[in-house]
């Protein structure tokens, strides 16, 4: 009998593979996160229990909560609209547009809440014509849902983007043939279609929004019980050197970070199978 020569794999096996990423994942992810639930652990259930719903704390999350759920919101409306505009239509400097949607990635954020504040401010460039009217953006929730919309936007433009420019214009068209009309050749046709892409960048944005600190901690004024955000208190325990306090409030965002990735891998995992579905 002959024998079956296996091909050699130029890259490394299986064992060295998932050696490799085991340790990686160990001491950047798992060890890291250990200590947080380790260092909280040093609270009592009753002590844990206090800092993490006290006023001010279920204030904080209040305002973390519902900005980064406004500005993932703004995201998903407008980032769809890009997203159609940058594939659909070709136009002068489309491809600068297209670069400049990834600037938030590479800007510092410490950098983009400076400049958002300077320009949002009630004598900034745009600030002054919202404060002639009676309108207050910087050092308000509005300011800080302006912060993490401009932090969010790329998460749904480079989710919803590929999709659409995948998406078979021949389908379109053989709609419109058959007397559909523009409404309801994107309701039947091509919102479903992209549906599972902007939930998946909408929960990317959210999450992120979540966690988010440098490019809100200028344009929020951090005023207690109003425009405080849950990273912001995480800071302020550390600098009160209650290590305890600030990774009990980091394992409730933990946590609520864990329930966005479970659903962002469902929603993907539902994409997935939508497209199969679709061939």
């Amino acid at each position: 009998m002959k024998k079956k020569h296996r091909k050699k794999n130029v890259l490394p096996g299986f064992g060295l593979s998932m050696g490799i990423t085991t340790l990686y994942i160990s001491l950047f992810i798992f060890i890291p996160l250990s200590m947080v639930f380790i260092e909280s652990s040093q609270l009592s259930w009753s002590e844990f229990w206090q800092v993490v719903t006290n006023p001010r704390m279920m204030h904080a999350y209040k305002i973390s909560f519902a900005t980064s759920f406004a500005a993932a919101l703004f995201n998903g409306l407008f980032g769809f609209l890009i997203a159609w505009v940058l594939v659909r239509y070709s136009f002068p400097g489309k491809r600068i547009i297209d670069g400049l949607i990834d600037l938030p990635f590479a800007l510092p954020t410490a950098v983009a809440g400076i400049a958002l504040t300077t320009l949002y401010a009630q004598d900034g460039w745009v600030g002054q014509y919202f404060s002639a009217i009676g309108i207050k953006i910087s050092f308000t929730p509005i300011g800080i849902t302006i912060a993490l919309m401009f932090i969010g936007l790329p998460f749904v433009v480079r989710m919803v983007q590929p999709v659409l420019e995948n998406m078979e214009r021949e389908v379109e068209e053989a709609a419109s043939s058959l007397g559909a009309t523009r409404r309801q050749i994107f309701a039947k046709i091509i919102f479903p279609e992209v549906l599972p892409a902007l939930l998946a960048g909408f929960s990317l944005a959210f999450a992120r929004g979540l966690g988010e600190y440098g490019s809100v901690v200028f344009i929020a004024g951090n005023m207690p019980m109003k425009t405080e955000i849950a990273p912001l208190m995480i800071m302020t325990k550390l600098e009160q050197f209650d290590y305890a306090g600030a990774t009990a409030i980091a394992t409730v965002m933990l946590l609520v970070s864990f329930v966005c990735l479970i659903l962002i891998n469902l929603l993907q995992k539902w994409s997935r199978k939508h497209d199969l579905q679709g061939e």
